[in-house]
């Protein structure tokens, strides 16, 4: 009897390190992810990404950048932001640039999703130059019970 409760500990042990184990590397990957710009990208905007109760909301800062330069796609384990921001002409004619710190060209940031969300609610609004992206989360049902009603067959 200890000999069986002593291998169930130890099975509950090895359980709990591989949860840990794999929040750890969920963790990983997503700062990995979120540091390295997409292949293809010249350059990658700033992001917030926030957590409350009830959504995930997430901030990109793209000045100068209209909406309709920018795409955002969400997928079930990633959202993507990408665009290009077009540099302008100058009206006068410039001899030489002494500064230029801007970032032109294409970009892409992809944010991984490690939440249920709400695709059908998420909305995305661009003001004063910061592209906000708020997704709802669906609540968790696991472990939620729910009934089902049963409907009689009549032959």
């Amino acid at each position: 009897m200890i000999k069986v409760a002593h291998v169930g500990l130890k099975r509950i042990e090895l359980e709990r390190l591989r949860d840990g184990v794999g929040r750890l590397y969920a963790a990983l990957q997503e700062a990995t992810e979120a540091e390295v710009p997409a292949a293809g990208a010249s350059w990658a905007p700033s992001v917030d990404l926030c957590e409350t109760k009830n959504d995930i909301t997430i901030r990109v800062e793209l000045p100068g950048i209209a909406a309709a330069q920018i795409k955002v796609r969400l997928a079930n384990t990633h959202l993507r932001i990408c665009g290009e921001k077009k540099k302008r002409a100058s009206r006068n004619r410039v001899i030489s640039h002494l500064c230029s710190e801007r970032s032109y060209g294409h970009f892409s940031r992809v944010v991984p999703l490690r939440w249920t969300v709400n695709v059908n609610e998420a909305t995305a609004e661009l003001a004063n130059g910061v592209l906000i992206v708020r997704l709802p989360k669906l609540k968790e049902r696991r472990g939620a019970e729910f009934k089902i009603s049963i409907k009689e067959n009549d032959e």
